[in-house]
């Protein structure tokens, strides 16, 4: 948490003396979050996570979203026992699209239904088993630490409740679904120390609800989720309001946790963290993977859960406590989204393939692969941050030290601030492989801080913010 912190003797030893010398942690100068961290600059890791981008195809992602179109509807109440049509034949396929995935790998994906009956619901009357379709890439380290990448199977039509017209769903989202298999066939190429899990998840349209299964699920296993990438619609490049772009994506990420306690919210109240939550930590980092790994592709973070007043599956996760966002297009084309089939006024309304841009989907698919990669690489994040230094002229960080067996990659710790209305961290300084550092005459009152782990081919975790606003748990 965020308090007056015990400061350790060798902490008080270095702010006595003027020696600028006489330490690492007081001896570096502010250095720019952008510049290359020389030590690491062509590490393997790195370098894969330039291959990771590369080897997502464009072509691989347009038979897919064909495929699923070619089922017809995905609507949750629609068809089951057919093998051409409904949402039961499309999760059967999609099954067997991660089994196959799994077998090339030598069995490196556990694969799984995970359902639950719904009903007495507003778009669920009577009794429906909503079943997604899961696949684990496990960890070689650090197993129980998860990153989850997801998009949507189900679709509609303009009547919610019409499960038998044909609705293809192209961008909406079987471009999630196509992105999240592309994900992992690219992925599953690698061995990585957190676990990787690729997620089609049924009921979206419906109420959320494969997402609500799966983040209590997750919850009730003890799931350490550090992250959770939702992709839906990032297939369109012509916005409603006639912009066409496919340079640019959003970054949904909601502040303030919604499972904040009554004195979680008073201590913020006096040390800040509405814009840091461990959501609008992860969706930074994301925007710097784009910068780093991604050719072309500028990410807008947009300080909202959602679209005004809508709603994805990263919700639910949310809802937990969990860190999730969504990743989705820039420019969303209304008549392309829970339409009928047809012609008005010259318009042709629905969601069909020629609205896909393919080529996009995969450089979205891109960012996704490579953000799960680095995360699942880097070390855990630093927990139990905490940072003092009230009416000092220097600020104070600690952390735990993370556990060495399932953290074997560590190197180190890298502290990071910024000024207070920066979008994006703006400073950082590697501290070494210690728990406590300190900013020397960089006031606390003036920045934002947060830590990051490091590890020995440079790949970073996700900033943590100090306190119970930022943590991202143990």
């Amino acid at each position: 948490m965020i308090k007056n912190l015990s400061v350790s003797a060798s902490i008080k030893a270095k702010i006595k003396t003027t020696t600028r010398s006489i330490s690492l942690i007081t001896s570096a100068v502010l250095l720019s979050s952008t510049a290359s961290f020389a030590a690491y600059a062509q590490s393997e890791q790195q370098q894969a996570l330039y291959d990771i981008a590369k080897n997502v195809s464009a072509e691989n992602i347009e038979k897919d979203i064909t495929t699923l179109v070619n089922f017809g509807t995905r609507h949750t109440l629609s068809e089951t026992e057919s093998d051409t049509r409904g949402i039961g034949a499309a999760r059967r396929w999609i099954k067997s699209e991660f089994d196959r995935i799994s077998a090339e790998c030598g069995g490196c994906l556990e694969v799984y239904y995970q359902s639950e009956v719904i009903s007495g619901e507003k778009r669920i009357p009577d009794p429906v088993e909503v079943v997604s379709v899961i696949a684990i890439q496990r960890g070689t380290t650090d197993p129980d630490r998860y990153v989850i990448m997801s998009g949507d199977i189900d679709s509609r039509v303009s009547d919610v409740m019409d499960f038998t017209s044909d609705s293809p769903g192209a961008n909406d989202n079987a471009s999630g679904v196509a992105g999240t298999l592309e994900a992992a066939r690219v992925l599953s190429k690698y061995k990585f120390n957190g676990s990787i899990v690729y997620a089609a998840l049924s009921g979206e349209e419906q109420g959320l609800f494969g997402g609500r299964i799966m983040a209590n699920q997750a919850k009730k296993d003890g799931w350490r989720i550090k992250a959770v990438l939702n992709n839906d619609m990032i297939g369109n490049i012509e916005g409603v309001n006639g912009v066409i772009n496919n340079t640019t994506a959003r970054l949904f990420a909601e502040g303030t946790r919604v499972t904040e306690t009554e004195k979680e919210a008073r201590m913020r109240r006096f040390t800040g963290g509405e814009v840091d939550s461990p959501s609008r930590n992860l969706a930074r980092y994301i925007d710097k993977i784009a910068d780093k790994y991604i050719e072309n592709l500028d990410t807008m973070v947009i300080y909202r859960l959602d679209r005004f007043g809508r709603g994805g599956h990263h919700r639910p996760f949310n809802d937990l406590g969990y860190p999730g966002i969504r990743i989705m297009e820039t420019n969303e084309n209304y008549t392309r989204q829970h339409q009928d089939l047809r012609v008005e006024d010259g318009i042709a309304y629905g969601d069909t393939l020629d609205g896909v841009d393919f080529d996009y989907a995969a450089k979205l698919t891109g960012l996704n692969a490579v953000s799960l990669a680095a995360m699942a690489w880097a070390p855990n994040p630093p927990a139990n941050v905490e940072i003092a230094g009230a009416v000092q002229p220097s600020t104070f960080l600690k952390w735990d030290a993370l556990d060495a067996e399932e953290n074997p990659q560590l190197k180190g710790y890298k502290v990071y601030w910024r000024h207070t209305d920066a979008p994006q961290w703006e400073y950082s300084k590697y501290v070494g492989n210690v728990t406590e550092a300190m900013l020397e005459n960089v006031v606390i009152d003036n920045y934002f801080f947060g830590v990051a782990s490091v590890n020995k081919d440079g790949v970073e975790s996700v900033v943590v913010y100090p306190g119970p606003a930022g943590s991202f748990g143990e």
